[in-house]
């Protein structure tokens, strides 16, 4: 016999259709490639004229090391939850709680920074162009936040109408990238002393070439930006319309298809960022980089305008506001994928958390304010924006190396564990070079702990058990005791011999007046683990010493588990039970904290609260006495 009580727990609800890959890989692509709007300039002002290798290095990074990881999460972690959800199945607890709501810390960096850096360099494209620059300039914070409230309002539409507005301007933005790569290229061909220019400077700048890669080595961190699109990647694989015979437990065609969604997105950027790093560095005076430079922060917009004339150049910054401002949809996708499936189910998160639109409200605010914090300035999210990535990087490099590690899979383990070595070191370097970046996903760290503990206090009295699931005796027992008045005992097993039965018993009815012929079974339950806020009960009878009736329960909570017993046996039998308990000794508060804490505690007053609560009708409702 199984009782299902869906209420507000139950788990998020799949998009009602998926979408071909190659769809989906444009939502993401939106984030991933709108950042060549303003990488090459960062590769230019961080390495100088080493920017094309170590843009090399960036991209054997993204193909030998980020895209066999991220291959590995769609395989474990099919359902949104990425990496995340990995590492969570290795800690129980609240320290797996508190690690968990860590990690969205920083994936709320990660995302919410790319809605606003994205939306406010698509601000700095617009000002920049030659045509608007007297009208708009000083405007950015505007102008940005008016892009933000657009991407909102698409997502108030409806998500298809997000990933079809992803396909068309990722379809536009890479084919004229394309033509700037070639007319790029046939510049640098035609003007071969370009080249010897550029290598004898470098040769004269570094000398060695292995001081060379050395040096590009060391400045990889800062070009950790175009690593941005492998998170959301795995975030938004459930919008992934696998196959037919795809089922949610076993979703292959998903887990097939996102991987070449992963793998065909990382080979197109890498081969956009060896060429655009190359003829801009070539092509481009190094000054022009800098701040107040015509190419800082849009190095290709400065080429298109330079070499393909001002309509073609407006046509380009065009399609690069349209996509920045779009790359913060896969973000958006991310957080609306990512924090339902986590908070809700810790308790630490309203009802309305599971539905679309409030939270892309919600989410909205928070990028309203963190545009006006940062007074829509690019360079200054750069550092908060680089930590988020690489935390989640190194966090998914961890995690399929213990996956790898739990498969027996030696090689693979070993090659996981250089690739987390490679981002725990990139990680590191970012912090110390830019540690505003670790501030800020402290602070989002900060706020979403605050605000998960609040939730859950606030909820503290909630019915939350998804499922009642009793055993034959179990079910025997309910059915026997239907046919006379139904009194349960509420018992903490101890050593659960005959005096401790026995005395139970004799106590029970002398405090509550309970004559001998009355029938009386014991309720025990065992606490898992109490920091879950939700969980399905398992109930399992047996008679113990040959007299007493025994139901043992599963929980995480001992007064919650007790309340969805005695109303699953009111709905069953049709009859309202009775429950006895005796009063806890100690102080009430502290009593309170053992129940919110560890499931425990001052356990009558909690369960005839959690009652009150779930069955409002005073007729209805189970009887508690407290002797």
């Amino acid at each position: 016999m199984a009782k299902r009580r869906p209420g507000p727990h139950a788990e998020p609800q799949s998009p009602p259709k998926g979408q071909r890959w190659w769809r989906v890989m444009c939502l993401t692509g939106v984030d991933y490639f709108s950042t060549l709007g303003y990488q090459p300039g960062i590769a230019a002002l961080a390495a100088g004229l080493l920017s094309p290798i170590a843009t090399l290095v960036l991209v054997a990074v993204t193909l030998a090391a980020a895209l066999p990881v991220y291959r590995r999460v769609a395989k474990e972690s099919p359902h949104g939850e990425g990496s995340i959800a990995m590492l969570e199945r290795l800690l129980t607890f609240w320290k797996g709680k508190l690690f968990v709501l860590t990690l969205l810390g920083f994936a709320a960096t990660d995302f919410l920074i790319t809605i606003t850096l994205s939306a406010a360099d698509a601000s700095t494209h617009l000002v920049e162009n030659p045509h608007f620059t007297g009208a708009l300039h000083g405007h950015e914070v505007a102008i940005t936040l008016g892009l933000v409230a657009l991407l909102g309002a698409v997502f108030l539409k409806g998500f298809m109408e997000a990933i079809g507005v992803a396909v068309v301007l990722v379809g536009i933005y890479l084919a004229l990238n394309a033509v700037v790569v070639v007319v790029g290229l046939w510049h640098v061909a035609t003007a071969s002393h370009v080249v010897t220019d550029w290598s004898q400077a470098l040769t004269a700048e570094h000398g060695n070439p292995l001081v060379m890669v050395g040096l590009a080595l060391v400045v990889f961190p800062k070009l950790a930006l175009g690593l941005s699109g492998f998170e959301t990647g795995v975030a938004v694989m459930p919008h992934v319309d696998g196959g037919p015979g795809d089922t949610e437990e076993r979703p292959t065609g998903r887990i097939r298809d996102t991987r070449k969604l992963l793998t065909t997105a990382a080979v197109i950027m890498s081969v956009f960022l060896i060429c655009t790093s190359f003829i801009t560095t070539l092509l481009i005076p190094q000054d022009e980089f800098k701040a107040g430079g015509q190419a800082n922060g849009r190095a290709l917009a400065y080429l298109a305008h330079h070499y393909l004339g001002s309509v073609f150049g407006s046509v380009y910054d065009a399609a690069t506001i349209g996509i920045l401002w779009f790359a913060g949809a896969s973000a958006m996708a991310g957080l609306l994928n990512l924090m339902p499936r986590y908070l809700p189910r810790y308790g630490m998160a309203p009802h309305w958390a599971r539905a679309v639109r409030p939270m892309v409200l919600v989410f909205t605010l928070i990028a309203f304010l963190v545009t006006w914090l940062f007074n829509a300035d690019v360079d200054a999210q750069g550092g908060a924006y680089a930590t988020g990535v690489l935390v989640l990087m190194t966090s998914a490099a961890v995690a399929v190396t213990l996956a790898a590690r739990r498969a027996g899979q030696r090689g693979w383990t070993i090659a996981f564990g250089v690739i987390s070595v490679v981002f725990l070191y990139t990680t590191a370097v970012n912090v110390v070079e830019r540690p505003d970046g670790v501030k800020i996903g402290a602070c989002f760290i900060a706020g979403i702990i605050a605000v998960s503990l609040l939730s859950r206090l606030a909820r503290a009295f909630e019915l939350r058990v998804t499922d009642m699931d009793l055993d034959d005796l179990a079910q025997r027992f309910v059915r026997d005791t239907a046919t006379r008045r139904i009194r349960f005992i509420a018992n903490e097993p101890d050593r659960r011999d005959v005096a401790e039965y026995r005395d139970k018993t004799h106590q029970i009815r002398a405090d509550n007046d309970i004559p001998p012929e009355e029938d009386l079974i014991f309720v025990e339950v065992t606490v898992r683990d109490p920091s879950d806020f939700e969980t399905a009960v398992r109930i399992h009878g047996e008679v113990l010493h040959g007299r007493y009736r025994v139901l043992t329960l599963d929980g995480s909570s001992v007064p919650n588990s007790l309340a969805a017993l005695l109303l699953h046996v009111r709905d069953e039998t049709g009859f309202r039970p009775h429950i006895y308990f005796e009063w806890t000794e100690g102080s009430p508060f502290a009593q309170f904290l053992r129940f919110f804490l560890f499931g425990q505690g001052e356990v009558a007053p909690v369960t005839r609260e959690v009652l009150r609560e779930a069955e409002p009708d005073r007729a209805r409702r189970p009887h508690v006495h407290v002797g």
